[in-house]
């Protein structure tokens, strides 16, 4: 099997985006990662906690067939479509990151500062984990919907509510990358 070398263009990338956002628009669903989140949620019970998991997640289940196309995507892009885990950065970016203490920036796209056994089971691996946990959830639902189903759904709509929450999600990126990360790191 030959490995693809380059990423899609985007002449071919964005019709297939568009493509299966008008077969979404056409049966009446939506595109966004939390809702289906959300169904397995509501699957496993937690509508026991809070009325608002307490929902027909029956009539969700294509939402389940969702998550599994972004898993098994995710591994035949890992496994048959990637040929390094090296990522092309930006020297300077590579620079700043080496100054935050990430000695191979670019080698990988998960780097073992952040995603090892040793620094996840840490202290202050576990407190990153339930902190920005607990602000993606909180985000999520105090903006109705996660940046795909914003950026991407609500965007190609014209919704000012997903035009606001993607203005939102940016100036936090921002904020969280200038500010927050060197702090943590």
């Amino acid at each position: 099997m030959e490995i693809i070398t380059q990423p899609w263009p985007w002449y071919v990338a964005g019709p297939a985006i568009a493509f299966v956002l008008f077969l979404l628009f056409y049966f009446g669903k939506s595109f966004g990662v939390s809702t289906n989140l959300e169904t397995f949620c509501t699957i496993g019970g937690a509508g026991k906690i809070s009325d608002h998991f307490k929902t027909d997640w029956k009539a969700r289940t294509w939402s389940l067939v969702f998550v599994l196309g972004i898993v098994i995507g995710g591994f035949i892009s890992s496994q048959y479509l990637m040929p390094s885990q090296a990522i092309d950065l930006n020297p300077q970016t590579v620079q700043d990151l080496a100054a935050l203490g990430f000695a191979n920036a670019g080698s990988e796209y998960l780097p073992v500062e952040i995603f090892s056994t040793e620094n996840l089971l840490s202290l202050k691996g576990i407190g990153i984990l339930v902190v920005s946990g607990l602000f993606i959830g909180f985000g999520t639902r105090y903006a109705s919907g996660c940046t795909s189903g914003h950026a991407i759904t609500g965007l190609s709509s014209l919704q000012t509510p997903s035009l606001v929450a993607t203005i939102g999600f940016f100036a936090g990126g921002l904020l969280m990358t200038w500010f927050v990360f060197p702090i943590i790191f």
